[in-house]
C-alpha cells in the first residue's frame, strides 16, 4: 500500500499542445487532484516537460499548483531516467514507490515506468489520470506497464491509501478534492 512517507508523484509531460490532442478537462482535472493531494499530504512532486520549445511548458493549471519544491525538468528522451542526473536526483529522495501520471501512455510514461522497475523502485500507475491520443495505444500502454509490473491503480484509491483512514489531520482536505 503506499505510504505518503515514501512516495513521489511524477507527473509526465502534462504540456499544451499534447493535453489540446486530448480530452483536456479529464487529465487536467485528475492529475490536479493528485498535485493538489501531493502537496496536502507533503508527498514530494517531480514534472517533466518533453521538449517544451515545440510542445509548449506544463498546461497552466497544473504548473500553478506546483510549490516551491516542485522539481521541474526538461527533457527530450522518452523516458525520464535518460535525462542526465535525473536517476540521482530522484534516488535523493530516499524513496522507493513512484507514483506515475500523464501523456503519452504508451511512449513516455510506459518507458519511465519501465525504467523505474529496473531500477527497484515500486511503481504505481494512476490509469485515469494518463492519457495516449489513440484508445489502443492508451490499452496497450497500461497492459506493457501492468507486464512489466507496474501496479495499475487511479486517483481515489492513491488520494485514500496515502490517508490510510478518516482519523488522517489532512483527511477533509484530501476528500473536498473528490468532492
Amino acid at each position: 500500500m503506499l505510504d505518503t512517507k515514501n512516495s513521489i508523484l511524477l507527473v509526465i509531460d502534462i504540456q499544451e499542445r499534447l493535453v489540446a490532442a486530448l480530452d483536456k478537462d479529464v487529465i487536467v482535472n485528475r492529475v490536479g487532484k493528485l498535485v493538489d493531494a501531493a502537496n496536502i499530504l507533503d508527498v514530494p512532486v517531480i514534472a517533466s516537460e518533453q521538449y517544451p520549445k515545440g510542445l509548449g511548458h506544463t498546461v497552466p493549471v497544473i504548473g500553478q499548483k506546483f510549490n516551491d519544491s516542485t522539481y521541474v525538468i526538461e527533457k527530450t528522451s522518452f523516458s525520464l531516467l535518460r535525462e542526465e542526473g535525473f536517476l540521482e536526483k530522484l534516488k535523493s529522495y530516499g524513496r522507493k514507490q513512484i507514483v506515475i501520471c500523464g501523456i503519452e501512455t504508451h511512449i513516455c510514461v510506459h518507458q519511465t515506468a519501465e525504467e523505474l522497475i529496473k531500477e527497484g523502485f515500486e511503481v504505481v500507475v494512476a490509469k485515469d489520470a494518463c492519457a495516449s491520443r489513440s484508445k489502443y495505444e492508451f490499452k496497450q500502454g497500461i497492459e506493457a506497464m501492468q507486464g512489466n509490473g507496474a501496479k495499475i491503480s487511479c486517483v481515489e484509491i492513491i488520494l485514500f491509501e496515502w490517508l490510510r483512514g478518516a482519523k488522517h489531520p489532512k483527511f477533509k482536505e484530501v476528500q473536498a478534492l473528490i468532492k
